[in-house]
This record gives structure tokens, C-alpha cells and sequence, in this order.
């Protein structure tokens, strides 16, 4: 009982770069503006969605930069697997997965 009081937190903290910020908001803002009844059948998804994509728009100046695209594309770049590499995304390629005992 003592653990879970020591875990609960009012809010929840995600920290991402400045690079995934900027491809996460790039993808809610589509995901919003397309018909998406059908995958996202749970009404109350839709209020920490609007929060997550709001909070982007206010932190990323980028959004609204005249070079948007080129930015969005470098980012996507960065995250997305190496050229030379076919596994893995962004910042886990090239990452050993975990070893068991």
C-alpha cells in the first residue's frame, strides 16, 4: 500500500527532444484534422490528446517558421533508422537490446 502512494504523481512528466517534439506534433496535428471515429472509438482519448498537441504548439516556435518543411524533414531524418541500417528507429538504433540473466 505504502508503494503505490509513493508512486502516484498528480501529473505525468514526458520529456522529449526537440526533434520529436516537433514529428509528434507534425502527427497529431493530422491525426485531428483526419476522420479518425474509427481508431480512436474512446471519447475521453481525445482530451490528453488535445493536451499533449497543445502543449506542443505553444513550446515549438518552429511550427509556424517559413522553412517548417525543411525542419520537419530533418527531424524526421534524425529519428528515423540509418541509411546503412534497416533495424531499429531513431535513438535505438544501433542499441544492444537488453541480456537476460
Amino acid at each position: 500500500m505504502d508503494y503505490v502512494r509513493g508512486v502516484e504523481n498528480p501529473e505525468i512528466v514526458i520529456r522529449l527532444t526537440p526533434d520529436e517534439a516537433l514529428v509528434l506534433s507534425d502527427w497529431l496535428e493530422r491525426v485531428q484534422m483526419t476522420d479518425l471515429g474509427r481508431l480512436v472509438g474512446d471519447p475521453a482519448v481525445w482530451a490528453p490528446l488535445h493536451r499533449i498537441a497543445g502543449t506542443l504548439d505553444r513550446s515549438l516556435v518552429g511550427i509556424f517558421a517559413a522553412d517548417y518543411a525543411e525542419r520537419l524533414e530533418a527531424a524526421r531524418r534524425r529519428l528515423g533508422p540509418a541509411p546503412d541500417d534497416g533495424e531499429g528507429e531513431g535513438a535505438d538504433a544501433g542499441r544492444e537490446a537488453p541480456r537476460g540473466p
